[in-house]
């Protein structure tokens, strides 16, 4: 029973964060980047479950949310969101050159998170926030 409620809770966490990106992203991306660059790590003791409960979360509520949610959305919600739950997260945006692409996602002592560990390789980061 609990485990539902906590995955409730961080359900509309995820919602609402989303619904903070989309306004801050309408005052362009240098806000939204400054958001993500001082929300600060709070001084929490998370369990296990934090990190794999938030990112579950947000990955259910992009697919609920009432417009598409792109990878740097997303990475940022779950950055702020895991923060807040006293984990000392990391949004990653990176590029590949050759074809042109460039994704964003979130990383956790040196782990990938919320994605697949195989960006790390292939994508050149150009910013950890």
């Amino acid at each position: 029973m609990e485990q539902k409620i906590r995955h409730l809770l961080y359900s509309i966490e995820a919602i609402g964060g989303l619904i903070v990106y989309d306004i801050s992203s309408r005052l362009g991306f240098a806000r939204t980047h400054a958001l993500v660059a001082r929300c600060p790590v709070v001084k929490r003791r998370p369990s296990e479950e934090v990190t794999a409960g938030i990112c579950t979360a947000v990955a259910e509520a992009s697919v609920w949310y009432v417009k598409r949610v792109l990878c740097l959305q997303k990475s940022a919600v779950t950055t702020w969101l895991l923060r807040l739950h006293g984990v000392p997260a990391e949004l990653v945006i990176g590029c590949r050159p050759v074809p042109l692409q460039s994704h964003a996602w979130v990383e956790v002592h040196g782990q990938v998170v919320n994605d697949r560990p195989q960006y790390q390789k292939f994508f050149r980061v150009l910013e950890r926030l």
